[in-house]
């Protein structure tokens, strides 16, 4: 490929808070020529309590802040944003690539099921909106879909009680109605419940699957490479900004945990 056919801009990735960094530690292993900059709202976070008029206000200030810096291609690395404020922002900027994570999870969740009980679990809007149900509908109709909600999880992920006594506790007691559904696939439909990942397995037992949407967001990403999004130039070294919008020492404690290998530096409080 011609030099004058690769765009070395960086891909945005925001979230409402740590979560989304679940997404980046995927993307930044399989594409290691590229770029990113990562945004957390962690001034809002979490987005799942609030409505979806909000939500979609908040996507677009995260999408427009991105944009002005520059980037070629942007991931929704948030479920609520995805199923809440996607529509809006691809609305508003229909030549820029865009993924969420809620259409390559339940492809990749659809792939897993062998018994066509689908388990969901997320944020009280992103259950509310009726997202996962619904796109699991449109890839396989046999699929019936259980989605809970689960509110107290981000919580637990952005203040890093992820092998605590007390997590364990409030996992087993959320997760008890899924338990007696049959599911065989468990969608975990919030970029912070990956970190949480080991209890949610232990309580739902060998049998299920948990299915975590950022390998899915890789492959449709590398997919977007082959349509769409120019590749970086190669030989450039990745970089990695990272900006928040509050407390961006309590942020970097977190990064470090979800990203191992990957520096972990200077990250900048910004105004949205």
């Amino acid at each position: 490929m011609d030099e004058r056919e690769r765009d070395p801009r960086p891909i945005g990735i925001f979230d409402s808070g740590v979560g989304g960094l679940t997404v980046l530690a995927e993307l930044a292993r399989r594409f290691p020529g590229e770029s990113f900059i990562y945004l957390g709202d962690t001034a809002r976070v979490p987005y799942g309590a609030k409505s979806a008029r909000t939500v979609e206000r908040y996507t677009l200030q995260a999408a427009s802040f991105l944009l002005n810096k520059g980037v070629k291609a942007m991931v929704a690395a948030c479920n609520t944003a995805s199923a809440l404020g996607l529509a809006a922002l691809r609305a508003a900027e229909p030549h820029l690539p865009v993924l969420g994570v809620i259409q390559p999870g339940c492809r990749a969740a659809v792939a897993t099921t062998r018994s066509h009980r689908v388990g969901v679990i997320g944020t009280r809007s992103t259950v509310a909106s009726g997202a996962y149900p619904d796109a699991l509908a449109l890839l396989e109709p046999r699929i019936r879909a259980v989605a809970l909600a689960c509110p107290l999880f981000v919580p637990l992920a952005e203040e890093g009680w992820l092998d605590h006594p007390a997590t364990r506790l409030i996992v087993a007691e959320s997760l008890a109605p899924l338990r007696h559904e049959g599911v065989d696939a468990l969608i975990l439909g919030c970029t912070h419940y990956p970190l949480l990942a080991p209890i949610i397995a232990e309580v739902m037992g060998e049998g299920v699957a948990l299915v975590d949407s950022a390998s899915a967001v890789a492959d449709e990403l590398e997919q977007r490479f082959i349509d769409v999004i120019l590749p970086a130039p190669e030989g450039r070294p990745q970089r990695m900004d990272y900006l928040v919008t509050d407390i961006p020492d309590r942020f970097v404690e977190m990064a470090r945990r979800i990203l191992p290998g990957l520096p972990v530096h200077g990250v900048e409080m910004v105004d949205l």
